[in-house]
């Protein structure tokens, strides 16, 4: 089995930030790199580039929520430090999808599925979550779904 172009990338960036000596940087790319391969020791299969692309915008979405607790707590040097990786993170993911985009994927699912009430949204959801995975945020989809239904 080959690996995946992404997961290669990510190796080439990560042996990049070594001959550069970026320790910040490769410490971000190596989390990255840690966290697939506990996937894939969890799931005992190479992880494709979708599959890899979830894992990155599962981290972002953690470091997002890791950066309001250390707001609350005043830990401006943490909120530093999970920006910075957040930052390295997206470099390997999608490039995020405009409001206009994705008002037209959401307009165009609930279309597809002729969903009208918020019982219809895991149908909606379903049809648009392969889309947009690690280009949206998928709470702010939930919203505009639920607006647009409710």
């Amino acid at each position: 089995m080959s690996e995946s172009s992404l997961k290669e990338k990510i190796t080439e960036s990560m042996k990049s930030a070594m001959r550069v000596k970026d320790k910040a940087r490769l410490s971000a790319i190596r989390l990255a790199m840690s966290e697939i391969k506990r996937v894939e020791v969890d799931t005992r299969s190479e992880q494709n580039d979708t599959e890899i692309i979830t894992i990155l915008d599962k981290m972002v979405k953690q470091r997002r929520e890791s950066i309001k607790q250390f707001k609350v707590a005043d830990r401006q040097e943490l909120v530093a430090q999970e920006e910075m990786e957040i930052q390295v993170l997206n470099e390997f993911l999608p490039q995020p999808l405009s409001e206009d985009e994705l008002d037209s994927i959401i307009g165009s699912a609930i279309a597809q599925c002729d969903a009208k009430t918020m019982q219809d949204m895991g149908k909606v959801m379903g049809i648009i979550k392969p889309q947009i995975i690690g280009r949206a945020d998928m709470s702010l989809v939930s919203a505009k779904i639920k607006a647009l239904l409710g």
